[in-house]
């Protein structure tokens, strides 16, 4: 997650998926993109990060945008 925050700039929330892949991992990081006050209102974003087996960061994209505060559909 420390390669991730650092080519982004934003704080990772967490991780909520995690797949074995063929060539490693596949994670998806949660992560803070801008915090607003009150705290359900932040916007967060999930983003999609391929690892290799030693788990170097392969590539990543950011593939959702919500309110912390949103349900999900």
């Amino acid at each position: 997650m420390q390669s991730l925050e650092g080519l982004i700039d934003h704080h990772a929330e967490g991780v909520s998926a995690v797949r074995r892949t063929d060539d490693g991992w596949c994670v998806v990081v949660d992560v803070l993109e801008l915090p607003r006050i009150p705290d359900t209102t932040s916007l967060l974003a999930s983003y999609e990060v391929q690892l290799d087996r030693s788990g170097e960061l392969l590539e990543y994209r950011r593939v959702r945008r919500y309110r912390r505060g949103a349900a999900d559909e």
